[in-house]
């Protein structure tokens, strides 16, 4: 081997190393972020989760909040992967709902429960509202593109309302639903809202 193909090597693994410290360090925070979301632990926990220092952790991230930060915008990147679906299979949306709501309900919902008493979970709350609305606007776009004015928004919020974890909750949790059942009920719910209105009601 070349020395500057050893020396590239020796620097791609660096790399790779890297790489791999700092997303075992993000795993780390948002497995202790689920466990008690209003974010009551310290770096010492999270590090020797991690396996590494608490200097590691500063390193990388700057302190607290960077590490929380940057595990947010990990948390939101993989859950726009995760919830990608053909615009207007209203069947494939449902069914990658149901998923995420699986994996990732009940520390959504205890999320929200806690956010009236930190800033920084209201931040997080409020970023997962706008990536929630964005990708009802994007599933449901072929009938959000035949509606106009106060009548789009409506509907609009009438999706967004429907596909809430809120509404799996009650469904599944509360109401006891099997995910089959679950999965029918939402259907239902969404079918009318997918009917285009009347002109006189599109307005």
């Amino acid at each position: 081997m070349k020395s500057e193909d050893r020396r590239t090597y020796r620097m791609t693994s660096r790399a790779d190393a890297a790489s791999a410290t700092s997303e075992r360090i993000l795993d780390a925070v948002t497995e202790l972020f689920w466990e008690r979301p209003r974010d009551q632990f310290v770096l010492r926990e999270v590090a020797e989760r991690a396996g590494v220092t608490v200097q590691t952790v500063i390193r990388k991230f700057g302190g607290r909040d960077g590490l929380l930060d940057a595990a947010a915008q990990r948390a939101m990147s993989r859950t726009r992967d995760d919830r990608t679906v053909t615009p207007g299979d209203v069947e494939q949306a449902v069914e990658v709902l149901l998923d995420h709501y699986e994996q990732a309900g009940p520390g959504v919902l205890r999320l929200l429960a806690e956010e009236p008493g930190s800033p920084t979970l209201a931040t997080y709350a409020a970023q997962g509202r706008r990536l929630h609305r964005d990708w009802c606007r994007t599933v449901f776009a072929p009938t959000l593109a035949s509606l106009s004015g106060v009548t789009r928004e409506r509907r609009l919020a009438q999706l967004v309302a429907v596909c809430d974890v809120y509404t799996w909750k009650l469904l599944h949790l509360d109401a006891g639903l099997s995910r089959k059942q679950t999965r029918l009920a939402l259907l239902e719910l969404l079918g009318p809202l997918l009917v285009t209105p009347t002109t006189q009601e599109n307005r």
